[in-house]
């Protein structure tokens, strides 16, 4: 007689492999591109290469950018693809540009330079928890606050604009703190920045916006450094704009919608 305490059997006798759980490889692929990027970035830094560390901090936001994409087309989402984004965001978006930016420039300040770098790095492991636990409630068209590749991307950009120009770190300490605590207080405030999630980029478009797009990329081809930097600083802007704008017409100005249920904590990042 089957007591049914045997979890393992269908029948009595009759034994079941249970199937184990893997991992996708092409999603974490570009996960550990990106992870790759912002540790490049923080050997080149110890190298004095700053312009080197900065390349790898874009490169690391390009792959960001394609790691979720490639696992909804290819139907590989995973709660460990989503974990370990968070944990690649972190180290590329948030510690690397705050150490390279301690390095770079505010070693010289003492404690305000270390405070500053702290700030950012902990705000940026502060908004990504945040978004973490906020995924179920916001808005999908806007982040709330900041997102921490564009915040690495000023940091970056900043720095890589300065190395070009053969401006010396020291001689910007204090732009660089004002940067660091600008971009990292932004990330954990309620400021909505567009997202850009709802186009849709399966839908047709009109021939004009490829040959836009072909211009774009030649603009940026001119001096990347200074384009990019700038392209990042209207963005870091574009979300006060939109702030004041809802303000000054009576409307929502938070992203999170009126529940008040708690989020669930899906480990959702993007």
């Amino acid at each position: 007689m089957h007591d049914g305490s045997n979890s393992g059997l269908t029948e009595p006798g009759v034994m079941v492999k249970k199937r184990r759980k893997g991992i996708y490889i092409l999603p974490n692929l570009f996960t550990l591109g990106g992870l790759f990027g912002g540790f490049y970035a923080i050997v080149m830094a110890m190298n004095e290469r700053y312009d080197l560390a900065a390349l790898g901090v874009f490169a690391a936001m390009i792959f960001d950018s394609l790691d979720g994409r490639v696992a909804r087309m290819t139907n590989t989402q995973s709660a460990f693809g989503e974990q370990m984004d968070s944990l690649s965001d972190m180290v590329s978006f948030g510690a690397a540009p705050a150490l390279i930016a301690y390095e770079w420039a505010l070693r010289g300040m003492g404690r305000w330079g270390w405070i500053a770098a702290f700030v950012y790095c902990a705000c940026a492991a502060l908004r990504l928890a945040r978004f973490n636990v906020n995924t179920g409630v916001v808005d999908k068209r806007y982040f709330q606050g900041l997102p921490s590749p564009a915040a690495a991307a000023l940091v970056m950009g900043f720095i890589w604009i300065c190395t070009e120009l053969d401006v010396a770190g020291p001689s910007v300490a204090w732009p660089m703190s004002l940067l660091a605590l600008y971009t990292g207080l932004t990330m954990v405030s309620n400021v909505p920045f567009y997202s850009f999630k709802d186009l849709k980029m399966k839908k047709s478009v009109p021939f004009t916006v490829i040959v836009l797009i072909a211009l774009g990329i030649a603009v940026v081809n001119i001096h990347p450094p200074v384009v990019l930097f700038a392209v990042f600083m209207v963005y870091g802007l574009s979300g006060y704009v939109l702030y004041a704008v809802r303000k000054v017409k009576g409307q929502q100005t938070s992203v999170i919608s009126t529940s008040t249920d708690e989020p669930d904590e899906r480990g959702l990042h993007k």
